[in-house]
């Protein structure tokens, strides 16, 4: 398995996580808004990888721009759930094409 893919997996797991309500926004809370960070340089990395092994990048780009406006109520939300759906889909995908 590529490791854009594996990165893809976690990436799109704490998004679902985050999308999850009240609680999402109880741990970007409670954790003074770190979870954002973190899943801002992991979507980069994530990216960097899927570049270097020509995989799909739509999942990663989103959720850097999820990333920056996921302190915002309601609207984070909503962004953590599409973008897990975007990131989870594609590791999904990605798997189907090596088998």
């Amino acid at each position: 398995m590529k490791t854009s893919t594996i990165l893809k997996w976690i990436t799109g797991g704490l998004e679902a996580l985050l999308g999850i309500p009240f609680l999402g926004g109880l741990l970007i809370l409670s954790l003074a808004w770190t979870p954002l960070y973190i899943l801002l340089a992991l979507h980069i990395i994530t990216l960097i990888f899927s570049i270097r092994e020509n995989q799909n990048k739509h999942g990663s780009i989103l959720g850097i721009i999820t990333s920056c406006i996921g302190w915002i109520p309601f609207v984070g939300m909503v962004m953590h759930i599409i973008t897990a759906v975007f990131l989870l889909i594609d590791a999904h995908k990605s798997e189907q094409i090596k088998a």
